[in-house]
């Protein structure tokens, strides 16, 4: 069976990514900075700073996923956080895009991760699609660059796909888990005025179009993965509430106090807009969670039981 090799697969994405397709067959590997053959999941290292990686990683992938990349909501936007964050996205891409040319290897695909943040932070009307522009604030020029180095790909003549990634719903960690606390303990709100728009999707959706970008020879570009179900803060905390059968009274948390905690962080909690999701639509993604009240029954009821 091909072979697929995962950089960044120790996170979240990569975890579920990995169980979904070995489930179907595919060989999987991981790219980390040791070393584990004696793993369930081969790993083979790479060292990002010295430009290197295992040569045995490259030669036997079919195909490459980069999922690479620091979390950017764990920490405050110093001027040190950001360059993390975007060499973590940059660097890879280019580090990958060398060893493949230097080894020759013919991929039959490089499959990028990117995000939603391309559109920027910003709450508007608009619905963004694939042919908008990037925004010019810290998160579109950093998407910007990190699609840049996956574009490299295509001078070899490699099938190359970007997947534009809404906030990922899974019980296992990421933004659910964080959501999930305060409602518990029966102090949920929206954020700031609650009207931005929270652009989302299922971890198992957002796998499916990850397994469809390998299987699918017609996909090229970029990519929305984002669920269809357009929610604003207000609506996704209250469906949240609902959901958990907890009730929704507490107080909005102000703007300030946001920025006083998170800096200019904050601007991720306090903006969005709507993403469309038509492009992988007609491409025939049929998605199996395209409602929120059903993703968070999926991942906080039935699961739980």
């Amino acid at each position: 069976m091909e072979t697929i090799l995962i950089s960044g697969g120790t996170g979240l994405i990569g975890r579920h990514l990995f169980r979904k397709l070995k489930d179907k067959g595919y060989t999987v590997a991981f790219l980390s900075r040791a070393s584990r053959q004696d793993m369930d999941i081969p790993t083979f290292a790479w060292d990002i700073e010295n430009n290197e990686i295992e040569k045995d990683a490259i030669e036997t992938a079919d195909y490459i996923i980069n999922l690479a990349g620091a979390n950017i909501g764990n920490k405050r936007w110093t001027k040190k956080r950001r360059q993390i964050i975007s060499d973590s996205r940059v660097k890879t891409g280019q580090l990958i895009f060398d060893k493949i040319k230097e080894n020759k290897n013919r991929l039959k695909a490089f499959i990028s991760a990117s995000a939603t943040g391309y559109y920027g932070t910003i709450t508007t009307d608009k619905i963004f699609s694939e042919t908008d522009p990037p925004s010019n604030d810290f998160l579109g020029e950093i998407c910007r660059q990190w699609e840049q180095s996956a574009d490299n790909f295509k001078k070899l003549g490699i099938r190359t796909v970007k997947i534009r990634t809404a906030i990922v719903l899974t019980k296992q960690g990421g933004a659910l888990a964080e959501m999930i606390t305060p409602v518990k303990l029966r102090i949920d709100s929206a954020i700031g005025h609650g009207k931005q728009f929270m652009p989302w999707i299922h971890i198992d959706d957002l796998c499916g179009i990850y397994i469809k970008a390998i299987e699918d020879t017609q996909m090229n570009g970029v990519y929305n993965a984002v669920s269809p179900d357009h929610r604003t803060n207000k609506e996704f905390t209250e469906t949240l509430s609902r959901v958990l059968n907890k009730p929704f009274w507490f107080p909005r948390v102000p703007p300030f106090l946001l920025k006083l905690i998170f800096g200019k962080m904050s601007e991720i909690l306090l903006k969005g807009s709507r993403v469309s999701s038509e492009k992988i639509i007609k491409a025939g993604y049929r998605f199996k969670f395209p409602n929120l009240e059903n993703s968070l029954e999926d991942l906080l009821i039935k699961n739980s039981k």
